[in-house]
């Protein structure tokens, strides 16, 4: 079973910037995040395929930028200009398919981002 930890999160103020971490216990084709917020559908963020594609939902483009260490089997994402909207728990995702960004085959346990001045 394929097991993801994620790390980063935190309470910033608005405009600031925060970094997650999620590393995997093997090598995936797909690594990204989810979040989810209070009321709101769970929305995929961002994700990296190891061809090097890359997705972000559109209302963190510019902001936001994930990227990966291929040999840590470790995706980053570095969040900046961070907005009281972008506040929710975030998930860890990894994908063994090739094809396509969802859905999720393994999650990593969560972390709590809060954007609040």
């Amino acid at each position: 079973q394929v097991q993801l930890v994620e790390s980063g999160g935190g309470l910033v103020q608005p405009g600031g910037s925060l970094r997650l971490s999620c590393a995997a216990s093997e090598s995936l084709f797909i690594m990204g995040w989810y979040r989810q917020a209070p009321g709101k559908p769970r929305e995929l963020v961002a994700g990296i395929a190891r061809s090097g594609n890359l997705y972000y939902t559109e209302s963190v483009k510019g902001r936001f930028t994930i990227s990966s260490d291929n040999a840590k089997n470790t995706a980053f994402l570095q969040m900046n200009s961070l907005k009281p909207e972008d506040t929710a728990a975030y998930y860890c995702y990894g994908r063994q398919s090739s094809r396509g960004w969802e859905p999720g085959d393994y999650w990593g346990q969560g972390s709590q981002v809060t954007v609040s001045s």
